[in-house]
């Protein structure tokens, strides 16, 4: 189901004002009123939120933001780092 993003036409209240979103089935019907203070409402057009596959889940960026560290093999028994904190490299010596 799609989420679609609402705001209010005229003065509402501060969850309409602010913008709300709202999932909704595609058949379902366009609102026209806040849900909370009936103030009039339209849908706004917003620019989608598209991830095709995992890999955005596993670049360097996201890995080190969530906390983790990750280590790519450089030679036998080497590892060097290429996110996050911790030791620059990892040898089994």
């Amino acid at each position: 189901m799609p989420i679609y993003e609402y705001a209010a036409v005229a003065k509402g209240c501060a969850y309409c004002e602010a913008h709300f979103d709202l999932r909704q089935k595609l058949a379902d019907a366009e609102l026209t009123a806040c849900p909370r203070c009936g103030a009039p409402v339209q849908r706004v057009l917003s620019a989608p939120n598209v991830a095709v596959g995992g890999a955005h889940l596993l670049k360097e960026s996201n890995i080190e933001k969530k906390g983790f560290t990750q280590y790519r093999r450089a030679g036998k028994g080497v590892y060097e780092k290429t996110a996050g904190k911790g030791p620059k490299y990892i040898s089994g010596d």
